[in-house]
């Protein structure tokens, strides 16, 4: 709709008044649209499934933008997505697709999506877009849906990508919810429940979703063991989200923090609870080891194939 030549052949179309590609009509529609909805229904939100580069879709009408409340971020939903489906003996190879994301994660008020485009079409389900065997493939899920709710952007998780339904999704029938009869899926469910509640009690995981006061990396170079380790902040609390993308559990894994202190694992994938091999921590006493640039760190075990958040 914004471009002129958009899935047209080159002489299939025809320039705007300036020679340009631009859809003029198009975008005055569209901030119009955005201005007279926002001006006249206050809290509504508009959302724009945008693939391209435009820039400022969701920046105010009288800068120059669109208007739009979010705009998908479909560049981090391809980059995860590839990046999950790597076996994860390869995945060092391709650790740039977790972390390149982050360079423009706050250029819009994005949204996370899990949409119904990934789950038709012969693209397959979410499950089985996962590397491995039935306890890898759920513990890769499980480690999916963490990152994705403790990373910058607001969530959208398509119906059935909550049970882990091993089907593509069908418009012709019901969801296949017989599947909650196995624990496997039934941990997803339960997890996806957790993670909603972990993310409206905890400002850090939301308040800055669209600026990057609200989260720094700790450590995003631990290539060989692929590793992520970051935090997600506000004024008042700091959360720290450290993610393990390999089978193997790290021990004595060691992360730079900013305070000194006892830190309370408040979540983690790999929890009986979902079915996970429950492999954690409980609580752990800062040291002082200075790590990371930090003068405090933590000596940690990492549960294999998933992501664990602290809160001091």
């Amino acid at each position: 709709m914004l471009y002129l030549d958009y899935s047209r052949e080159e002489d299939d179309w025809v320039p705007n008044q300036y020679g340009g590609n631009e859809n003029l009509e198009a975008i005055d529609f569209l901030r119009e649209l955005n201005t007279v909805t926002h001006e006249q229904h206050p809290g509504t939100v508009v959302i724009a499934e945008e693939s391209t580069s435009w820039p400022q879709v969701t920046r105010p009408t009288w800068t120059g933008g669109l208007g739009f409340s979010m705009k998908w971020n479909m560049g981090w939903m391809h980059d995860i997505l590839s990046y999950m489906q790597q076996d994860p003996i390869h995945r060092r190879h391709h650790h740039d697709q977790l972390t390149f994301g982050m360079l423009y994660a706050f250029t819009e008020n994005f949204m996370l999506p899990f949409s119904h485009d990934e789950v038709v079409h012969g693209k397959g389900s979410m499950l089985n877009k996962m590397p491995g065997d039935e306890w890898q493939k759920f513990a890769n899920l499980r480690l999916l849906y963490t990152f994705m709710f403790t990373y910058p952007g607001k969530k959208l998780l398509f119906m059935g990508c909550d049970i882990a339904q091993g089907t593509e999704w069908n418009f012709n029938q019901s969801l296949d919810w017989y599947v909650l009869d196995y624990s496997y899926h039934k941990g997803i469910q339960t997890l996806v429940k957790d993670l909603n509640k972990l993310y409206v009690k905890h400002p850090a995981l939301f308040q800055h979703d669209f600026d990057n006061q609200g989260f720094e990396w700790i450590d995003c170079h631990d290539v060989e063991q692929s590793i992520i380790s970051f935090t997600r902040k506000t004024e008042q609390e700091t959360l720290i989200v450290i993610l393990n993308f390999t089978p193997v559990p790290r021990e004595n894994y060691r992360i730079g923090v900013p305070r000194p202190g006892t830190y309370h694992e408040i979540f983690n994938s790999d929890s009986e609870y979902y079915a996970g091999s429950n492999t954690g921590n409980g609580y752990i006493v800062s040291e002082d080891t200075p790590w990371m640039n930090q003068e405090q760190s933590l000596n940690l075990t990492i549960p294999p194939l998933a992501g664990i958040v602290l809160k001091l």
